[in-house]
């Protein structure tokens, strides 16, 4: 390909075998998407926070113009900024790469589908479809959960394994051992790195002093049933215009300690002062209707006459959380703030069963009220506050550092120490990780391959039918139903939570009929319709990587650069799927993808590690930065023990998966099905 290159080239090099003066070479990928509600893991999880008025924990759905994932172990973000991607995309004198017409891969949050965010989406929004559903979805019980009587390792028997996916290939020549990787969710800890380069950390619990803070009893003074019926106002769930509360103990301070109360606490209300038969009354009221509220509500101007102007308009925090991702959090936040979810900004999503620690940006919450949340909510901590002027946005981070545990290795001393310096001088293979293709069965890549093949009623047949794997109840329940009458209303209606990926597939069958399968599938949000399509393109980054490093090895070689030398490698394989390499453009805009660079080889930083005995599998080998706050003295090792873990640290960039670096040091499949062999008790 003579002159310069094409905007869709996918550039390999190898970061560890060049020298000091060369820039490392890319690899073509596209930001990815994930999404759908965790309903019941907000039931699972928070149960015993329900001290406050709250009776239930339905996903709340993250609408953003940007991607997020769950279970993202590289912690990155869901699309990277233009500049970023110029800056990646720049072509160095003798830097080697791949090409492809058409590998543009998201260098981002992978996973299965499991929260939902929308950008500019159809007709119908999930906004739209909020209104609808929250009402069936707030009696959602616990019985969803009793009808899993299989056993998540039975159910992962018909899971993925790396070889299903494309990830093959070894770089360092160790001999593997074992190892189980998240026996807890605490042996996977991920602190994000700043653009500034510092590492962010949960240190400091208290609340900046300001003088226009409302007092401490806003949060005491109204009753729960105060509380209810303010919220009822204030969403317009029910018929009343205000609500009246009686000030007992009548006083200027007591009143206006219960207009604050009422005003920061139910944003969209306004209050008065009444007399009514010589007794005082604060009123709460709606001051112009639910345009109003809306308004008031959005990332645009919520209160915005009630913040000081001296003060940032961006409260910054620390988000500690445990066995959530980064969208169902904020989720819980927005929750129990009463306020959209789209006030809230962020640099990357994280992993699921994990802890993580991020920096997260809130627009004109005060961190009293932020910090207020850390009496009522489970396996979060909030801290670090400070206001700032702007917002934080998707890509900025500069990647995330790693702690894990690997328990009941089974490698000696010299096997670990050989593993770990081939880490850290050599690295691993830049593959997209496991959670990229979804948990059962029917992989999300088949989905996106049937998206770019134009054929939309088996985009449709696999996504609603009947598979093996790990699924709630309902869900199976939802995909009998299907494959026995093909009518959407009746598999609809087996479904309590409908913002999932099928839910919103048969409201759009029931809308717009089987024979409108496109308009139907347009009801999906954005995001998670690309997401399955970033996940075809990470099936053949995979593939394509794997037959590069056996063909060639670790060596730049001509033709990497351009589509030359491997293309009848990317030819061959997209012909098998009836896909043309020279012609993917979609008649459907959203589905054409422009290219992007992808690292073929990555080397961790700041990479250490320590072997630890132990005799209880279930205590925790680390401290957390909760623990370091509640002054817990760090873990204290015997010599000897039943079993050896070893403990790994190491930072990598965004859009890298630290579960494929781990893989490079067992030398063995990471992936669920595998793991669950090991440990049976994966989901404690």
């Amino acid at each position: 390909m003579p002159g310069r290159p094409s905007r869709w080239l996918l550039r390999v090099a190898f970061a560890a075998h060049l020298r000091p003066d060369q820039s490392a070479g890319y690899v073509a990928v596209r930001p990815t998407p994930r999404s759908r509600s965790q309903a019941l893991g907000f039931l699972k999880c928070f149960l015993g926070a329900l001290k406050m008025e709250m009776t239930e924990m339905t996903g709340v759905s993250l609408k953003r113009g940007a991607l997020v994932v769950e279970d993202n172990d590289s912690g990155v973000p869901a699309e990277e900024t233009k500049k970023q991607k110029l800056s990646e995309c720049s072509l160095t004198k003798g830097q080697v790469g791949l090409q492809n017409d058409f590998l543009s891969i998201s260098e981002d949050v992978p996973g299965p589908p499991d929260t939902v965010s929308t950008g500019k989406g159809g007709k119908n929004s999930e906004a739209q479809l909020e209104d609808e559903e929250e009402e069936e979805e707030d009696g959602l019980s616990e019985e969803c959960e009793e009808e899993e009587s299989e056993s998540f390792a039975d159910m992962m028997k018909h899971g993925l394994t790396e070889a299903d996916v494309g990830i093959t290939k070894f770089v360092s020549s160790h001999q593997g051992f074992s190892g189980i990787l998240k026996e807890r969710y605490s042996d996977f800890v991920v602190h994000e790195i700043g653009k500034d380069g510092r590492i962010s950390h949960l240190n400091d619990l208290s609340i900046p002093v300001d003088e226009e803070d409302p007092s401490e009893d806003i949060f005491t003074v109204l009753t729960a049933e105060e509380k209810q019926r303010l919220e009822e106002l204030q969403l317009f769930k029910n018929k009343e215009t205000s609500v009246a509360i009686e000030v007992i103990e009548d006083t200027k301070e007591k009143r206006t300690v219960i207009h604050q109360a009422i005003k920061s606490l139910f944003p969209g209300l306004e209050t008065k002062t009444e007399d009514r038969e010589g007794k005082k009354y604060i009123v709460a009221y709606h001051a112009a209707g639910k345009k109003a509220l809306a308004k008031v509500r959005t990332a645009a101007d919520p209160r915005k006459h009630s913040w000081p102007k001296s003060r940032g308009s961006y409260c910054h925090f620390v988000l500690y959380k445990e066995n959530k991702d980064t969208m169902d959090a904020i989720n819980v936040l927005s929750r129990y703030l009463r306020v959209k979810p789209n006030i809230f900004s962020y640099m990357g999503t994280k992993d699921k069963r994990a802890i993580t620690v991020q920096e997260i940006a809130v627009l004109k919450i005060t961190a009293q009220r932020l910090a207020h949340l850390n009496k009522c909510l489970m396996n979060f901590k909030l801290g670090n506050f400070s206001y700032q002027k702007n917002p934080l946005k998707l890509g900025e981070l500069q990647g995330n550092h790693f702690t894990v545990v690997l328990r009941n290795i089974t490698g000696t001393d010299d096997q670990v120490q050989q593993a770990m310096n081939s880490l850290r001088e050599i690295g691993f293979i830049n593959y997209y990780g496991m959670q990229r293709f979804g948990t059962t069965a029917v992989p999300t890549y088949q989905v996106g391959r049937a998206i770019l093949q134009n054929s939309w009623t088996e985009v449709m047949d696999l996504i609603l039918k009947p598979r093996s794997g790990a699924e709630k109840g309902y869900l199976v329940k939802c995909r009998e139903e299907w494959a026995k009458t093909k009518d959407p209303a009746a598999a609809l209606r087996k479904l309590p939570v409908k913002r999932c990926v099928e839910g919103q597939l048969l409201r759009g069958l029931s809308k717009y009929g089987m024979k409108n399968i496109v308009s139907a599938f347009g009801i999906i949000p954005r995001n998670n319709r690309l997401m399955y399509i970033h996940s075809y393109q990470s099936y053949v980054w995979n593939n394509m990587v794997s037959k590069r490093i056996e063909d060639y090895g670790l060596k730049p070689v001509p033709g990497d650069l351009v589509l030359k030398g491997v293309q009848e490698a990317y030819r061959e394989m997209l012909t098998a799927d009836n896909l043309d390499i020279d012609n993917m453009r979609h008649k459907i805009r959203d589905y054409s993808l422009s290219g992007a660079y992808r690292k073929i080889i990555i080397r961790p930083q700041n990479v250490s590690w320590e072997v630890v005995a132990y005799d209880d599998p279930k205590i925790p080998l680390f401290n957390t930065d909760v623990d370091n706050l509640e002054g817990k003295p760090p873990p204290v090792f015997a010599s000897e023990g039943k079993y050896r873990a070893l403990k790994m640290d190491f930072s990598l960039p965004p859009s890298t998966y630290a579960t494929m670096a781990i893989r490079e040091v067992l030398k063995m499949d990471t992936s669920i099905k595998n793991q669950t062999q090991l440990n049976t008790t994966w989901l404690r």
